[in-house]
This record gives structure tokens, sequence and C-alpha cells, in this order.
């Protein structure tokens, strides 16, 4: 039973991250926008030290921008609960030795 309720809560924030993230606001988020009110956004901007899996929250090779964006969602859902889960797992084990 347990087991099943992950695997249904997996697939409803997949989902959700998925139909919600094309809606999200394409403002400058906080710490951009006080980067440009104090007049240093510009130093932030460059060659970055990583490249970026999924650039600008837009998954590459996908031409519609409402799509891109909702398999980027769907993706970091999928890529965050991976590595929470690996986490968790990491640190039950260290708990039972």
């Amino acid at each position: 039973m347990r087991k099943k309720f992950y695997w249904i809560a997996l697939a409803a924030a997949v989902l959700l991250g998925a139909a919600v993230s094309p809606f999200a606001s394409e403002w400058l988020d906080g710490l951009e926008r006080v980067a440009k009110d104090k007049g240093f956004l510009a130093r932030g901007e460059g060659e970055p030290l990583l490249a970026a899996p999924i650039p600008d929250y837009a998954f590459p090779g996908i031409a519609k921008a409402g799509w891109a964006t909702a398999a980027a969602g769907a993706v970091g859902t999928l890529l965050t609960f991976a590595l929470a889960l690996a986490l968790a797992s990491a640190l039950r084990r260290r708990r039972g030795k």
C-alpha cells in the first residue's frame, strides 16, 4: 500500500509539473530583480561554469515553447525525485550500520 501511494504521488507530481510549468511567470525572479535594480545584473551574464541540462526551463529539441516548458517541468520533477530517493536510500543505509 505504501509503495502504491508513492507511485501515485510521483505520477501526480509529474503531471502537475508538466501541466503548470507552461504558466510560470516570465518576470525576473527575486535575485535577478535585485541585481537589475542595483545595477549588477550584467556581471552575471557570460559563459557559465557548467552548462545547464535544461536551459531557460525549455527542454532542448522541442520547437513549441509550451511543450518544451512542460517537458522541462516533468523531467525536472523526475530528476528531483530520483535525487531525493538516492539521498534517502543512502541515509537509510548509513543509519542501519
